[in-house]
């Protein structure tokens, strides 16, 4: 019988959500893939684990994926985690999960806390449907176009975004959708957890006196979208 591909979501930040279900995978699993090992190593240290880990990055994926094939062959099960959230969601993950299915090796996925819906039931905006984009675009191009795109979708829409390009993505947000409404949330499930809602203009003004620090997610309100009374 061939292992078993286990995708572990694991905590974004607050480690009281690590779910009781994922330890015992984590502890039942013959070796855990993780994105950053050290990072991992920690998180199995707090919960007195001891797994083998291997490596498996973006410069990896390739390599790593032809191997883990080879064990699910041999009756292995691995436990694929990212840094945080879920595995294959703007994290590595998801080659090896289209090749687990293609090979007919089974895939469970253990649920956890995700930062993209976190901001999108914390934003106000409606939830359903919505659109999830990833990192937005490095480039200021092709990051306008893609905030254009999202101010005129009909439906909300969500991204990530680095802290060091905040105050940039601000302002194009105030060149291309000066009147929709945006929510950024950043350190979801941590101390400093906040969610600031307003126009990009009000946002940036915020954020050119209060350093960016943490994770970020933008939630864009739908162009039709009206606050509600």
């Amino acid at each position: 019988m061939p292992g078993k591909l286990y995708v572990v979501a694991t905590p974004i930040g607050n480690l009281e959500d690590m779910p009781p279900r994922a330890l015992r995978v984590l502890r039942e699993a013959d070796l855990v893939a993780a994105e950053d090992t050290r990072h991992t190593g920690h998180l199995l240290t707090r919960f007195e684990l001891r797994k083998p880990l291997v490596s498996y990055h973006q410069f990896s994926e390739a390599k790593r994926t032809a191997e883990f094939l080879e064990k699910f062959q041999q009756g292995q099960s691995i436990a694929l985690v990212s840094d945080a959230g879920l595995p294959g969601l703007s994290d590595p993950g998801e080659r090896l999960i289209r090749a687990a299915v293609a090979a007919g090796v089974p895939v469970e996925v253990i649920p956890g806390p995700s930062a993209s819906l976190l901001a999108l039931a914390g934003s106000g905006f409606p939830m359903v449907p919505f659109y999830f984009g990833g990192f937005l675009p490095v480039k200021r191009g092709q990051r306008r176009k893609e905030l254009a795109a999202a101010g005129a979708r009909p439906c909300t829409s969500i991204y990530f975004e680095s802290p060091y390009r905040v105050a940039r993505m601000l302002e194009d947000a105030v060149a291309e959708i000066p009147h929709a409404r945006l929510c950024l949330a950043r350190e979801l499930t941590k101390k400093f957890e906040e969610y600031r809602r307003g126009p990009a203009a009000e946002l940036l003004a915020h954020f050119q006196t209060h350093e960016p620090r943490g994770e970020f997610c933008l939630v864009i309100a739908a162009a039709s979208d009206k606050a509600l009374p």
